[in-house]
C-alpha cells in the first residue's frame, strides 16, 4: 500500500512539473469523453423523441384499440354498443378510456364560403393517449360538454384561414348542418411538417353527439383504453371476451394494440440506432487514446536522463512502472471529469434539448449512464496509453540516462 502511495504521489508530481504536456493530454482526452458521454446522452434523448412521436400516432404503451364491425357491412348500432363498452370498461376500472368517431365530416363557414372540413371526434383523454401537443390553448376537459358553446380545438392551417384571431380574444367557429352552430376555439395544433395544410377540426363526442341523433352513414367510432405494458397480456383476453359475450350474431368485434411497443421491427431499430451511435463514441474515443498514446510516448523519450537518474537513486521497477502508469490514469480521470461536467452543463439546458429535437414534451433528466460511460471510458484510456509507455520506462537502464 505504502509503494502504490508513493507512486501516485510521484505521479501527481510529475503532472505538476509538466504542466504544459499534461495540459495538450488533457484538452484530447477531455474533448474525446464529452463527445462519448454527449453521444450516448443525445441517444437517450433521441429515444424519447421516437417515442413521443410514435405515441402520437398509435399511442401510449400500450394502448388497445376496440372496434365493431357488421358482417354485411351495414352501420352498427354506435349507441348500443357503446352502452356496453362502457358497462364493461367500469368493471375493470380503466383510467383513460376515449371514443374516436372516424370519417366525419364538417361543414365550416370560412371568408370565403363554406367549406366542407375533416373533423376529430374524440374524449378529453384522446389527448393524454396520443401526446397531442398545442401552438396555442388547451386541450379538452370533461367540463367542456356543459358549455353552452361547445369547444373545438383546429389546425393552425384552418387558423391561418381564420385570420389567426388570438385566442385571448376568443374566437368562433360557425358550422352548418346537422352539427350547426357556434364553437368556442380553445387550441391550436401545430402543422405537422412543411407543407402540412390540413383543415381539421377536433371536437368532444358528447357535443357532438348532442347535436345529431346519430354518426353519418360513412363515419364510425373506435375505443381506445391506455393500460400499460404490464397488464395488457393479461386483461387484454378477458376484455375481448367480455365485450363479444351476448353480441347479437353478425357483429364482430376486434381488440388489437396499436402503440409503437406493439409493433414489429420497433426494437431492432432502436437497437441498430444503438449500434450506430456507438460505433461513432467508439471511434471519438479511440482516436483520444491513440493521440494520448502518442503524446506519452513522445514525452517518454524526453525524460530518459530523469527516469535513468531515478533507477540509479535505487527506484524499483515497479516503481517506475506504477508512477509513470498512474501519472497517465490520474490525467485521463481529471480531464474526462472535466469533459463529462461540461457536457452535463450543456445539455441539462431543456433550451438547448428542444432545440436539438423539436416538439419533445417530457425532457428527461441528463441520463447517469451516460456519465458513467465517459467516466469509465477515461479510467480505461488512462489505463492503456499509460500501460505502453510504462513498459518503454521500465526498459530504461542507469548507463541511458548518461548517454542520453
Amino acid at each position: 500500500m505504502t509503494g502504490f502511495l508513493g507512486a501516485l504521489a510521484d505521479a501527481w508530481a510529475e503532472i505538476r512539473v509538466h504542466k504544459l504536456r499534461v495540459l495538450l493530454s488533457l484538452i484530447g482526452i477531455a474533448v474525446s469523453v464529452g463527445a462519448l458521454t454527449a453521444v450516448v446522452a443525445i441517444s437517450e434523448y433521441q429515444r424519447q423523441f421516437q417515442t413521443e412521436q410514435s405515441d402520437r400516432f398509435g399511442g401510449r404503451a400500450a394502448t388497445v384499440v376496440v372496434s365493431v364491425t357488421r358482417d354485411d357491412g351495414s352501420p352498427v348500432d354506435a349507441d348500443g354498443f357503446d352502452e356496453r363498452f362502457s358497462r364493461v370498461s367500469e368493471r375493470f376500472g380503466f383510467s383513460h378510456t376515449a371514443r374516436i368517431a372516424q370519417g366525419v365530416m364538417l361543414d365550416v363557414q370560412l371568408p370565403e364560403g363554406i367549406t366542407q372540413v375533416a373533423a376529430r371526434v374524440m374524449d378529453p383523454a384522446f389527448s393524454q393517449i396520443h401526446r397531442e401537443r398545442l401552438l396555442d390553448g388547451r386541450w379538452f376537459l370533461g367540463s367542456d360538454a356543459e358549455a353552452l358553446a361547445p369547444a373545438v380545438v383546429i389546425s393552425e392551417a384552418l387558423w391561418d384561414r381564420l385570420g389567426r384571431v388570438p385566442l385571448t380574444q376568443h374566437p368562433t367557429l360557425t358550422l352548418s348542418g346537422a352539427a350547426g352552430g357556434t364553437y368556442q376555439v380553445i387550441g391550436i395544433t401545430p402543422r405537422q411538417g412543411m407543407g402540412d395544410e390540413e383543415l381539421r377540426v377536433d371536437l368532444l363526442y358528447d357535443s357532438y353527439r348532442a347535436r345529431v341523433d346519430a354518426l353519418p352513414a360513412d363515419a364510425w367510432t373506435q375505443y381506445e383504453i391506455w393500460m400499460g405494458q404490464d397488464q395488457v397480456d393479461r386483461i387484454a383476453p378477458v376484455l375481448a371476451m367480455d365485450l363479444r359475450a351476448g353480441l347479437p350474431a353478425g357483429q364482430t368485434v376486434s381488440v388489437s394494440r396499436s402503440d409503437w411497443a406493439a409493433q414489429p421491427g420497433t426494437l431492432d431499430a432502436q437497437a441498430t440506432f444503438e449500434m450506430i451511435t456507438g460505433g461513432i463514441a467508439a471511434l471519438i474515443l479511440a482516436l483520444g487514446a491513440l493521440s494520448l498514446i502518442n503524446i506519452q510516448l513522445v514525452a517518454m523519450r524526453q525524460r530518459v536522463r530523469e527516469i535513468g537518474v531515478r533507477r540509479a537513486f535505487g527506484a524499483s521497477s515497479g516503481r517506475v512502472f506504477f508512477s509513470v502508469f498512474l501519472e497517465s490514469l490520474v490525467a485521463t480521470t481529471v480531464a474526462g471529469v472535466i469533459g463529462i461536467a461540461i457536457v452535463v452543463a450543456i445539455l441539462r439546458s431543456d433550451w438547448i434539448v428542444t432545440s436539438l429535437f423539436s416538439g419533445i414534451q417530457d425532457v428527461p433528466p441528463f441520463p447517469m449512464r451516460a456519465a458513467m460511460i465517459g467516466l469509465l471510458a477515461s479510467v480505461v484510456v488512462g489505463a492503456v496509453s499509460g500501460f505502453i509507455p510504462a513498459l518503454v520506462a521500465l526498459r530504461v537502464k542507469v548507463i541511458d540516462a548518461i548517454r542520453f
